[in-house]
């Protein structure tokens, strides 16, 4: 059984998206991608259809991430039923979440870095311009959720 994981940020062009295409990577090079779905979206619906943010595409590219030709959707309610973990990249996109999924009766929702044992959030490139903190924190963020899903998967 795949443990599928979405990725959450506001618009669903930086962090969010970032966060997949690094997820996937990783999963690829520990050889365990077969294991999981993932994807990402936004809380907002101000970019739907838009492409990852060209800032955002250089810092994949320069650190040597493949990334495809990505749409930005919002999530949805169906989304909290389908995903087994939805990830966060702020508090201000787990209140937001609120209003799509309702409460968190399963448990599925969590900030990123939260799986790295650090308690704060992903800053927001869009408004810092700081692509390199970002990449950084989200880089983290998803090695200690692979590590921690990939420990889970091989214990059972």
């Amino acid at each position: 059984m795949k443990t599928s994981v979405l990725f959450v940020c506001h618009g669903n062009i930086c962090r969010s998206p970032m966060a997949e295409f690094i997820m996937r990577h990783l999963a690829v090079q520990a050889g365990c991608a077969e294991s999981f779905i993932i994807a990402s979206a936004a809380v907002s619906d101000e970019e739907t259809g838009n492409d990852i943010y060209p800032p955002a595409k250089r810092k994949l590219t320069e650190k040597g991430i493949p990334f495809s030709r990505h749409a930005a959707r919002r999530m949805t309610q169906e989304d909290y039923r389908r995903y087994d973990h939805i990830v966060c990249m702020d508090r201000s996109n787990m209140r937001l979440m609120r209003y799509i999924a309702g409460e968190d009766t399963e448990g599925k929702i969590s900030l990123l870095l939260s799986w790295a044992g650090i308690d704060r959030d992903v800053a927001d490139p869009w408004y810092t311009g700081d692509f390199e903190a970002a990449y950084s924190d989200i880089l983290t963020g998803c090695k200690a959720l692979l590590e921690k899903l990939s420990d889970e998967k091989n214990s059972k």
